[in-house]
């Protein structure tokens, strides 16, 4: 009998990058950032390492995909939680502090330090930017009813929300804040952010 693995089964390319996505997450949950590498991505997911660069090119490539794959599942999580939301600036702002700091906690602390693993990477930068328009503009669409101000003021302020939503995040990936009060704190800085 052989030690050899058999080798992986055969999936359409979307299946393959999903398991390959699921496997590096596991990865980085048990081990850290810095032990995921293609290589050892295609010896845990049991497939050639050709295989894991096509999909991904560069290490960087993979930790992008990852750090878009949460972020695209808490977005659907949090677009959900707005469906139903009630049409009060107050109740409004709430939802926004909760389901920004429920996103961070539910997405762990892989989040945090996958983009740790990429700072100062201009993909990074570019994908960063194009995240931040992203949350800015839903916020924006949340918010515009109660503006009392101009579109570019409530552009600039929901850039702040956003800001200050990462920084409250980051203190309560790393226990300093209890979530409830990073979602108190927000929701009363987004109230604050309204007033004419």
């Amino acid at each position: 009998m052989s030690d050899t693995p058999a080798p992986a089964r055969r999936l359409p390319k979307a299946d393959r990058r999903e398991q390959l996505l699921d496997t590096a997450m596991n990865i980085v949950r048990e081990q850290g950032s810095d032990a995921l590498t293609l290589g050892y991505l295609a010896e845990r997911a049991g497939v050639s390492k050709p295989i894991a660069y096509e999909h991904f090119g560069t290490r960087a490539g993979l930790l992008i995909a990852l750090y878009r794959q949460i972020d695209e599942r808490q977005c659907a999580i949090q677009a959900q939680a707005f469906e139903r939301a009630p049409k009060r600036l107050g109740d409004v702002a709430r939802l926004i502090g909760e389901s920004y700091m429920s996103c961070f906690r539910t997405a762990g602390p892989e989040y945090h330090a996958i983009f740790a693993a990429l700072k100062g990477d201009e993909e990074m930068e570019r994908v960063q930017q194009e995240l931040l328009e992203g949350y800015v503009a839903f916020y924006r669409g949340l918010l515009a009813p109660y503006a009392k101000f101009d579109d570019e003021e409530l552009q600039r302020r929901c850039v702040a929300i956003v800001g200050a939503g990462d920084a409250l995040s980051r203190e309560m990936t790393h226990g300093r804040i209890a979530e409830a009060d990073a979602a108190a704190t927000m929701t009363a800085m987004i109230l604050g952010a309204m007033r004419a």
